[in-house]
């Protein structure tokens, strides 16, 4: 008799068994299902997403290359002029602002465009006969001309060299505005534009008194 029923409870103890393993095993389907393990419509597949977009956004065409070579030349003589006009004892202190201000904005404008280039796998330099020419680029002489100045005629000169290489600037971001792709690059162009612009303004206003 005792042999009988264990006989019969043997295969229920079974069933009970593979039904609590088949249940285990619908619930790790269902954690992978939330994860994105399982079909790839979770969380963890959803994200793929954004990483293909941030891939797309540091891509450059042959205009954003050319714009942040070009770019970062004329801002480095930029600076340069800036640093000239400072170095003058008794400089007018609304010029000695805005060159405090030009070197406050373009330093950081620089490396943001050396990053990029560097990103993008190309060279910090233009390659020779590229056939572009910068505008706004002050010579040799026009640079000891400054230098040479005392600080109230360094302070013109400065304002009237500084309006005319400004204005290269906006016309080189207006035709990276045109010409090229890459969001960062494009947003950078506007602000050059928006800044400049207002500076070119400002500086106007200086010279007129």
């Amino acid at each position: 008799m005792t042999g009988r029923r264990r006989a019969r409870h043997l295969p229920l103890a079974g069933v009970l068994g593979i039904a609590g393993l088949l249940a285990l095993a619908g619930c790790a389907t269902a954690a992978g299902d939330a994860t994105g393990s399982g079909d790839g419509h979770g969380a963890h597949g959803g994200a793929s997403e954004p990483a293909d977009a941030s891939d797309a956004s540091v891509e450059a065409s042959d205009a954003d290359v050319m714009f942040a070579q070009m770019m970062i030349p004329h801002h480095e003589q930029a600076l340069e002029m800036s640093a000239i006009v400072l170095a003058k004892p008794g400089l007018d202190a609304e010029v000695a602002n805005l060159a405090g201000q030009i070197e406050a904005a373009q330093g950081p404008e620089i490396a943001q465009l050396e990053g990029w280039l560097e990103e993008w796998g190309a060279p910090r330099e233009m390659p020779e006969g590229h056939g572009h020419e910068m505008d706004g680029m002050l010579s040799a002489e026009d640079l000891a001309a400054l230098e040479a100045a005392d600080s109230a005629a360094a302070s013109t000169r400065f304002l009237e060299q500084m309006i005319a290489h400004h204005e290269g600037a906006v016309a080189m971001a207006e035709e990276q505005l045109e010409s090229g792709t890459h969001q960062g690059a494009l947003e950078l162009a506007r602000s050059i534009v928006d800044s400049q612009t207002d500076e070119i303004e400002r500086m106007r206003g200086l010279l007129e008194g």
